[in-house]
């Protein structure tokens, strides 16, 4: 399967696996930015990009800076988008942290979609679980 990737900024990267076999390609930030303690804020990649058609790109945070507090939100790459793709990430640490250019800030997960046909129904099928939801399997 083949990405196709456009460069939209002189120092955007492409992306790319840090290992053989890894599960998502990394990206990187176009720009240098701070997130302060709390803040939420898209960050360029300086790219765009050609999810291959019947298959839709996840982003997904890197654990390493995840420790630091940096985390991703939203990520959701449909194949017809050909805009920027911009990270959205947020601070949950103590501290302000600093994003450079160039550096990791996610990963890109390729996956394939399965069209599915919304039926809306009287009831639903009973299983064992039932309604049990938050923390029903327990904690051991």
């Amino acid at each position: 399967m083949e990405l196709k990737v456009k460069k939209i900024h002189p120092d955007a990267k492409l992306p790319q696996y840090s290992h053989k076999g890894d599960a998502g390609l990394d990206l990187f930030s176009s720009v240098d930015c701070v997130l302060q303690k709390g803040e939420v804020r898209p960050v360029p990649t300086g790219i765009k990009v050609a999810i291959p058609k019947g298959n839709v790109g996840l982003i997904w945070d890197k654990s390493g800076i995840s420790l630091k507090g940096a985390h991703r939100l939203a990520g959701v790459i449909d194949s017809g988008y050909r805009g920027e793709v911009r990270v959205v990430m947020v601070n949950l640490g103590a501290d302000a942290f600093v994003i450079e250019k160039g550096m990791k800030i996610a990963q890109l997960l390729i996956q394939p979609v399965v069209e599915i046909e919304v039926t809306e129904v009287e009831e639903l099928e009973e299983t064992s679980r039932g309604e049990s939801g938050f923390g029903s399997t327990g904690k051991y």
